[in-house]
């Protein structure tokens, strides 16, 4: 685990783009550009946004975020969070290390709450914050987004911050 460098955005953008095209995890629904990602990134590089990478010998693996939940400064201590892994590495505990890795870091930061946004269904999503990182489900929209013709539920989950 380690902090994402400018040199990962693309290996980050093909992780989150793998996504984009095969499911309703996000609701972007056209492939990012790698001029945005590097754009996404810098605006993540430290403080109370940033981004951590799982990378092996080979690859990166995956990534974890935090950013802004909302533009204006009373929001500042609130921050989204989000969790991507490479398809072929999912379920080996890569989004937990990166969790982890993650709020560990954000230990230092005046933060008062982090926020997820899961599409359901997403059992392995909404196991990895509820039970592993102890989120709590705050609302359930009904047919929030539209994506592959259909409409999906979208769960929030918070977690108080130190």
């Amino acid at each position: 685990m380690r902090p994402a460098e400018p040199r990962d955005a693309r290996a980050l953008n093909d992780i989150y783009n793998h996504y984009v095209r095969t499911s309703h995890d996000t609701f972007d629904i056209e492939p990012g550009t790698l001029s945005r990602r590097r754009d996404w990134l810098r605006e993540r590089s430290g403080g109370r946004h940033r981004v951590f990478v799982a990378q092996d010998a080979r690859q990166v693996l995956g990534y974890a975020s935090s950013g802004p939940h909302r533009a204006r400064p009373g929001y500042a201590t609130t921050v989204e969070t989000s969790v991507y892994v490479d398809p072929a590495c999912t379920g080996h505990g890569v989004g937990a290390s990166l969790y982890g890795a993650l709020f560990e870091a954000l230990r230092e930061e005046d933060l008062h709450r982090a926020l997820a946004g899961i599409a359901l269904p997403n059992p392995a999503s909404v196991a990895l914050h509820h039970r592993r990182f102890a989120f709590t489900q705050v609302a359930l929209f009904t047919e929030q987004g539209r994506k592959f013709g259909r409409y999906w539920d979208v769960a929030w989950f918070e977690r108080a911050l130190p």
